[in-house]
């Protein structure tokens, strides 16, 4: 299992890893763990990135340092999306019509107020 969870994540990391170098700039971190099915918001990503000990702000992210992390993060089975029931019962709330449908501008409104 251990093994197959380690070749999804390089899998995943080597996507984005430009120069075929084992490592990829540390913005990339937040999509390629999304990438792998986990959804952590920011704060949560740069706990993350803090336990991949990056030397320098703007730097640069070795797989050998993002494995383990991860490994561990799909283990825990940690930042799993939100089930789908919530996510329904949430967009009837915004449906007050209950037409099955939010419009353009509803959605817009219900964003930012």
């Amino acid at each position: 299992l251990v093994a197959e969870i380690e070749k999804k994540i390089t899998e995943a990391f080597e996507v984005f890893d430009r120069e075929s170098n084992k490592t990829v700039d540390e913005r990339e971190i937040g999509c390629i763990i999304r990438s792998l099915g986990c959804f952590p918001n920011e704060t949560e990503v740069q706990e993350l990135l803090e336990k991949m000990e990056v030397e320098e702000p703007g730097g640069f992210i070795h797989l050998e340092k993002f494995l383990p992390v991860m490994t561990k993060v799909l283990l825990d089975r940690r930042f799993r999306p939100i089930p789908e029931d919530v996510i329904l019962h949430a967009f009837e709330a915004l449906d007050e019509n209950k037409r099955g449908y939010i419009t353009k501008e509803d959605l817009v409104k219900h964003l930012t107020e």
